[in-house]
């Protein structure tokens, strides 16, 4: 049998259209901050993580190597922070602007108050933050001419793994649970809900949905996107309730949804925003368990925003990843590529198509809206 074509899934850089631009560089130093690339440049790229550092798996590792491959491929300089706390974030992102970064990426959607007010006091520092638009200090949006959000509308991606959760599963039970209520989290979450509500109207199935209401917006929040004990206990009430494949949208706490998989049989695990087979590639027992994921390609929306910056083209008008553009989109079935039958794939394949098309439209209130 055969899976979802690599249509399906994203393809590498070329596939975004993005642009920013820059000042002057110095050398790295200080608390919080590191210099690396080594690269003889006029040019700084520079990045901040949220707390869940740059090992996470998920959307922190996946920035992380845009950056990495921006500096390979353009030969520029870098510094980066690596923000262990909320706290930790107003002064990393201080540091780079004192280290005369050109271009400041910032990642995730809790560091959008202290971006808003770093590039308010730095209008000659260019920024991009990766999930979310620059805020105020009360959490409110705010535009800025050097700020560029790099946005995804993982919805679109989320409502095919519903369905194909719905076309698996055997024990007409799934689930999905966040790590914290942020809109980041909740799109993943509704558009996983709605596909599995789409299969059920469409093929006349009953899967019933663990973790999440759509209409209420009430589900599992776990409350953390580090502590992995609280994923495992989660998942474990979860797969004992029924559930035999669980969407955690909870960043490093997926992991123990991978531990809770790994200890039943039948147990499967749909990954998001990278593709967790290959970000848990030491780990055979856990890649054996996961089904696919729901990907971001912000590695690629972060290399092009660098590249089109260090360009001389720096632009601020927010990105958003979509299915059409390759923004977002489902990762390959790698050990379920037999597993999953021919049907579903091509249903898969033509809902993706109706969806880019307008024939099907996923909704999400946490959908970023194109400029």
């Amino acid at each position: 049998m055969k899976s979802i074509t690599r249509a399906l899934a994203l393809t590498g850089a070329g596939v975004l259209t993005l642009a920013s631009c820059g000042t002057a560089p110095e050398e790295g130093g200080g608390s919080g901050g590191s210099d690396a690339g080594g690269a003889s440049s006029d040019y700084k790229a520079c990045m901040v993580s949220d707390s869940g550092g740059w090992d996470d798996k998920s959307f922190n590792e996946s920035s992380h190597n845009g950056l990495k491959a921006a500096v390979e491929n353009l030969g520029i300089d870098q510094a980066e922070a690596e923000s262990t706390t909320d706290s930790d974030f107003a002064p990393n992102i201080n540091n780079m602007v004192t280290q005369g970064c050109d271009l400041i990426v910032t990642v995730g959607f809790l560091l959008a108050p202290a971006t808003g007010a770093a590039a308010e006091a730095n209008a000659d520092t260019d920024f991009a933050i990766v999930d979310s638009t620059a805020q105020d200090a009360d959490g409110n949006p705010v535009e800025l001419d050097n700020v560029k959000p790099l946005e995804f509308n993982t919805a679109e991606a989320a409502f095919l793994a519903g369905y194909l959760a719905a076309g698996m599963t055997e024990t007409g039970k799934v689930a999905t649970y966040g790590g914290m209520d942020l809109p980041t989290v909740t799109i993943f979450m509704d558009g996983y809900a709605d596909g599995v509500a789409y299969h059920n109207e469409s093929k006349g199935t009953d899967v019933e949905v663990l973790g999440w209401n759509k209409e209420t917006q009430k589900g599992s929040i776990v409350g953390s996107f580090d502590d992995q004990s609280k994923g495992k206990a989660v998942s474990d009430e979860f797969y004992n309730a029924g559930a035999d494949i669980i969407m955690p949208v909870a960043g490093p706490v997926g992991a123990g949804t991978l531990a809770s998989a790994k200890e039943g049989e039948d147990r499967t695990v749909i990954w998001v925003d990278s593709d967790g087979f290959e970000t848990n590639a030491s780990d055979k027992d856990a890649q054996d368990v996961i089904l696919t994921s729901v990907m971001k390609e912000m590695d690629t929306a972060v290399e092009d925003v660098i590249t089109t910056s260090a360009d001389g083209k720096f632009d601020a008008t927010s990105y958003v990843g979509t299915l059409e553009n390759g923004g977002v989109g489902l990762a390959p079935f790698h050990e379920f590529e037999d597993d999953v039958p021919e049907e579903l794939s091509a249903e898969l394949e033509t809902l993706k198509q109706d969806i880019i098309d307008g024939t099907v439209t996923v909704e999400s209130e946490a959908s970023p809206k194109a400029a």
